[in-house]
Order: C-alpha cells, then structure tokens, then sequence
C-alpha cells in the first residue's frame, strides 16, 4: 500500500522559511506528478504547486516567487522550500501525488497532512 509522509511542518516567524518533505513509501511505482495543496481553518483546500511529467514547475499565484518545489522522479520525494512565509500561509499542506498535480486535478494519493503555523 502506498503511503505518503510529510514532514518538515511547524511554527515560523513572519518572514522566516520552512520546508516540507515528503516521501512515498510501499511500492515501487513511479509517480507522473507530485505536488502539495493546503487548506487553512474554514477553507477549501487548494492547490499550492506541483510538478507534472517532464513540466516546469507551477505555482499558484499566492506562492509564487517565495515557494519553491522540488522533485526526485527515482526517489518519488517532493520538497517545498518557503520563504517569506505570511500569516495567510497558515494552513495544514498535505503531499499529493498521482497522474497529475495542478489547480484543477489532485492525484489520487495524499499524505497525512502538516501543519504550518507563521505567527504575525
């Protein structure tokens, strides 16, 4: 059974930096996309970045230019490094995986979920 575990969550300063890992375990296969959504207390969740295939990475417009994702295909890992974290990031973000990643299809494979906390 494939399971996806994050890691790297916490509690930041405005402006400081976290990252996230997340690694899938239980099974061989390699996944086409992996990528990270979040969702914050009485929202929806929603899409943060991901990577798709041999695509660039992509970003929603909220994260861009101070989150970055990385991806090791071979090792089936995502990383996300954020900086400049705002209070608005708060949320728990949860790893994605599966065909696809992007605002408008999920994987179908999540992890557990972390929590992210950046105090104003």
């Amino acid at each position: 059974q494939v399971r996806l575990v994050e890691s790297g969550g916490g509690l930041v300063e405005a402006g400081g930096s976290l990252r996230l890992s997340c690694a899938a375990s239980g099974s061989s296969f390699r996944f086409n996309a992996m990528g990270w959504y979040r969702q914050a207390p009485g929202k929806q969740r929603e899409w943060v970045a991901g990577i798709t295939g041999g695509d660039s990475p992509d970003y929603a417009d909220s994260v861009k230019g101070r989150f970055t994702i990385s991806r090791d295909g071979a090792k089936n890992t995502v990383s996300l490094q954020m900086n400049s974290l705002k209070a608005e990031d708060t949320a728990v973000y949860y790893c994605n995986a599966g065909v696809r990643v992007t605002a408008t299809m999920s994987g179908g494979y999540w992890g557990q979920g972390t929590q992210i906390t950046v105090s104003s």
